[in-house]
């Protein structure tokens, strides 16, 4: 088999990666998509030749504004397909405290709004695997360690 036809032939993960914004109180900033129920961190899909990283400055631009240099990662989650959607991964980057006079833009075409939240209530708005991965992330932070996670379930070596 020629290389490229081996290549191609290889299975394809989507990827998507987003930031853990904290208000001065601890809670996390979300946002509301416009075009799904549950709401999400800042952030969205990692288009093809680019970064988790890159991404994750391109799509906080787009969505909300910021200008950011981010700081490390704090979650890493597989995810295995499931009947409505190809298994992925997901990165958070965590994007520190913002402060109280910091202004957000919204996306029209993309959020309705946006809240911060405590980190015990983001099943409220949340899907409960986005939950458990910001959670996670929150955790990673307080722990200074990265959080490896496979679906929403830390990984123990």
């Amino acid at each position: 088999m020629e290389p490229a036809a081996y290549r191609n032939s290889r299975p394809r993960k989507r990827m998507g990666a987003g930031v853990l914004f904290r208000d001065e109180a601890g809670r996390v900033l979300v946002v509301e998509p416009t075009y799904k129920p549950d709401w999400e961190l800042p952030g969205g899909a990692v288009e093809a030749d680019e970064s988790p990283r890159t991404a994750c400055v391109r799509e906080v631009e787009e969505e909300i504004g910021l200008r950011i240099e981010l700081g490390r990662m704090l979650c890493m989650e597989w995810q295995g397909a499931e009947p409505d959607r190809t298994e992925s991964l997901m990165f958070v980057y965590d994007g520190g405290v913002l402060a109280p006079e910091t202004e957000l833009w919204l996306a029209p075409d993309e959020l309705a709004s946006y809240r911060f939240v405590e980190p015990a209530d983001l099943h409220v708005l949340m899907s409960e695997r986005v939950a458990r991965r910001t959670r996670a992330a929150v955790q990673a932070v307080a722990q200074g360690r990265l959080v490896e996670l496979e679906h929403g379930l830390p990984v123990r070596p």
